[in-house]
């Protein structure tokens, strides 16, 4: 068995993918060819078989593959956690992901013995996991995940939408007059870009009467351990996107506004698919903190646009206008009655008085 130098793989940490360049001299030198080279034993897969790229100089094997647990050619995913270095010194815990394998010659000889050196090349990938966002910002419809090597990074973006139908397919459009109360808001926080080994966790959803919850009026949709009776959790922790509806409602304090108008907030996380049902139990959240393995950092979700409610009471009814012409002409239906009555009155008194 020969282990290969260094130099004889190249290993590209992509933004979506991993791809691997050998070069392939040393493979013919030692009695291969690209066909023999098998990646992580996926020698059946098609899209883990290497190809020959002869563009280039000296030409190389190459192999591509996602970096996602479902369609990784079998590379070895493990979360590991660790001071952060570098443009995450700031950071006291810093999950990594990590993802590894090996590329091997396969000998074709069937025989007792082989001449053939065996060869293996190694290859292995860190993408440090980390919210780089200011979480004291929540005036934003967005948030993004950055995974980080030394060979570039990619964002992996959270957003927040409503809808107004429970398969999350017609996105919620709020009349001029709001919306009327008891009206159903579905909301959903999804992960775009994001490997499979994550999902999306949301640990607490609320309203608030300004955009800035921070000396406002706030209402808990749901937190860790409890949730309104009215709200309705559809999935959390169990894919890329986590759904919950609720009834509209308004805030008492508005009460003499003719519309109630508050923001939507969730803060959310990342958890690693393994441990999200334990992240989702109010045992473990009461012991969990910022450095506890498979959770990651919290980003706070708003929405981009006010909810808006409409106050039944204080809105005019669809008769108000023949209601006050009717009001009026009762009015005035009693004043010509009053000054008919004065009038008649006046008459039969002048013609009692005697002549002068």
């Amino acid at each position: 068995m020969a282990t290969s130098k260094y130099t004889d793989i190249s290993v590209e940490c992509g933004t979506s993918s991993i791809s691997l360049a050998i070069l392939i001299c040393p493979v013919v030198y030692t009695g291969y060819n690209e066909s023999l080279l098998i990646l992580n034993h996926m020698s059946e897969h098609p899209g883990c078989q290497g190809a020959l790229d002869e563009s280039v100089a000296p030409p190389v094997v190459r192999f591509t593959f996602p970096i996602n647990m479902t369609s990784g050619c079998g590379s070895s995913f493990v979360t590991t956690s660790a001071p952060g270095t570098g443009i995450f010194a700031d950071f006291s815990n810093i999950q990594t992901v990590n993802i590894s394998g090996m590329v091997h010659s396969h000998d074709p000889t069937t025989g007792v013995v082989t001449y053939n050196t065996e060869l293996k090349y190694y290859y292995s990938c860190a993408y440090p996991l980390e919210y780089l966002i200011n979480n004291t910002r929540v005036d934003v419809s967005a948030s993004s995940i950055a995974v980080r090597d030394n060979n570039g990074s990619f964002i992996s973006t959270l957003s927040m939408e409503l809808f107004s139908d429970v398969n999350y397919t017609t996105p919620l459009v709020i009349p001029p007059l709001g919306l009327e109360l008891r009206t159903n808001v579905y909301v959903q926080v999804q992960a775009a870009n994001l490997t499979d080994q994550y999902h999306v966790l949301m640990d607490r959803c609320y309203a608030s009467i300004s955009a800035h919850p921070t000396n406002s009026t706030f209402f808990n949709l749901f937190v860790p351990c409890s949730k309104d009776q009215m709200t309705t959790m559809h999935e959390n922790g169990e894919s890329h996107h986590a759904r919950f509806s609720f009834p509209a409602f308004r805030f008492v304090e508005q009460q003499n506004q003719t519309v109630s108008t508050y923001y939507l907030h969730c803060i959310t996380r990342l958890c690693e698919v393994s441990t999200c049902s334990n992240f989702k139990q109010c045992s473990s959240r009461r012991r969990r903190d910022v450095g506890s393995t498979g959770i990651s950092e919290s980003a706070t979700l708003s929405s981009s646009l006010p909810i808006v409610t409409r106050n039944e009471n204080l809105l005019p009814g669809p008769d108000s206008d023949s209601q006050s012409r009717m009001g009026l002409g009762i009015t005035v239906g009693v004043l010509t009655l009053a000054v008919v009555l004065v009038s008649g009155a006046a008459l039969i008194l002048y013609r009692r008085l005697p002549p002068f």
